[in-house]
Parts: C-alpha cells; structure tokens; sequence
C-alpha cells in the first residue's frame, strides 16, 4: 500500500495540481482514459489504483503492460488526489510526448495546423483538441499565454485525443516564419466579418488561428493573417465558443480534402 510520502503519488498529486511533473509527465483518471491510453501506446510512468476498486483493477489487468509499475493507493487518500467528484479507482502518470514545429508537416498531404493564441479555458482547448483529432489535423500548436494542454480539465476534455496528437509549444516570433518557410496559409476566424466558410478553400497547407474567447487573436498575430473566415451565425450571438469555431473549421477542412483526395 503506497503512503503518503510515496515518490510516485507525490508526483501524481504534483501532476493534478500543475498540469505537468518536473519529469515531463501528466495525469490522467478513469477507465476510459486508461483504455484510451492503452489504446494509442502511450507511455505510462506508473498506474495508481485506489483500495476499494478492486473490479476496475481486474477489468484492467490484462491491458497495462506487466513492465508498468503499479500501485495501491488507501481510497480516502485517492479520492483527495484526483480531480474527480466520483473516481473510478484508477489514475495513472503518464509520459508527455516532446514534439517540434518540423513534426507538424505530413508526410504526404497538405499541412492542417491548428493554433492555439491564447486561448485560456482548458475546457476550450480540450475540446479543440478532440475535434483536431477527430477531423485529421496535422497537429496543434500553443503559443503564448495558452492554457496547457496537460491541465487536467483539458486532458478530461480531450477524451483520448491528447495520447494521439502533435502537440508542440512554439512561440508566435518561431511560429510565424515557419509557417512562411513552408508556405503554409494562415487563417483567422472571425464572427461578422471575412470570407463565408462555404467559400473558403481550406484544403491546402493551412493554419487556423484560434484566439482568447473574449479578446480573439493578439495584435501581433491578427495583422500577420493572409485571410479571416467567417463563420455565419445569428447577430444576436455575439461569437461563437472558441473550441465550436475551432470544431466547424475544422470540419469544413477536412470535408474538402476528402473532396480533392
């Protein structure tokens, strides 16, 4: 039984509280987020499971490789760990994957980036990172002032996107001449104003800029654009959520790169 001064659960606690442990690993709880990791061989550091979810750990026994350590964990000490009101009875570290701008471009196809600019609700970038994930993005970008992608709302959000993504953390000064050097596109979204989405040709090398949900891209970023799009809705509504306007884009995108393949 692991005690409360356990190196590993000391590391988990860390994991849930920041986002990402000193040894560059992230938090994950559940079965599904398990299987999912499971799944998408992610690296796991070592699996916690609490003393009274015995079934979840014969559920899982078969699927967590015999070289992952494992522990056991008292459940009122479990329960204070995770970030869930009601845990399953299993969470698990788990290695994040370093990945750099190169690593974005295909190796055969058209570059679909997403960026980040300071976008800061994890629920937000969770959900624009299972929808880059879902319609077949390149991989994504954060830059400055971005909610990290391992903050455990995030992560909960992407449901298993996160173990299968590119995802590199890039300035705009590093970002920016690299999408120039291999002219790569670069797309912002607006509510009002800009090409309509259906006239839009989103099926070349792009990146699409998703802004902070109340302030929108940074000056920097939103004079570099070579094209807004706009995606139509009610004018009573102000903007649309930051991951829905990602979600749509993206869709859009991948539709028509389907139609071109």
């Amino acid at each position: 039984m692991a005690g409360r001064h356990n190196p590993l659960l000391k590391e988990l606690r860390r994991a849930f509280a920041t986002g990402l442990t000193d040894e560059g690993c992230f938090a994950i709880e559940g079965i599904r987020m398990i299987e999912e990791a499971t799944r998408s061989s992610a690296r796991f550091r070592a699996v916690f499971f609490s003393s009274s979810a015995e079934a979840t750990r014969k559920r899982l026994a078969q699927q967590i490789s015999s070289r992952v350590e494992t522990l056991e964990v008292p459940a009122e000490m479990f329960q204070a760990i995770v970030a869930s009101e009601s845990p399953q009875g299993v969470a698990a570290l788990i290695h994040r994957k370093a990945a750099t701008l190169d690593q974005l471009l295909p190796p055969v196809g058209a570059p679909l980036i997403v960026v980040a600019a300071g976008l800061q609700d994890p629920g937000n970038l969770g959900t624009l990172l299972r929808s880059a994930d879902a319609f077949g993005a390149s991989g994504v970008v954060l830059t400055e002032g971005t909610v990290s992608a391992f903050n455990p709302k995030a992560v909960r959000a992407t449901a298993g996107s996160i173990f299968r993504l590119t995802l590199v953390n890039a300035r705009a000064e590093e970002l920016l001449p690299f999408l120039a050097q291999h002219k790569i596109r670069r797309i912002a979204t607006s509510s009002h104003e800009g090409t309509d989405i259906s006239a839009a040709t989103l099926s070349g090398p792009v990146a699409l800029f998703v802004g902070n949900e109340g302030a929108g891209l940074p000056r920097n970023l939103a004079s570099q654009m070579d094209e807004t799009v706009m995606i139509p809705h009610r004018r009573t509504v102000e903007s649309l959520n930051a991951g829905v306007a990602a979600s749509i884009l993206l869709y859009e995108a991948a539709g028509q790169r389907r139609a071109h393949a």
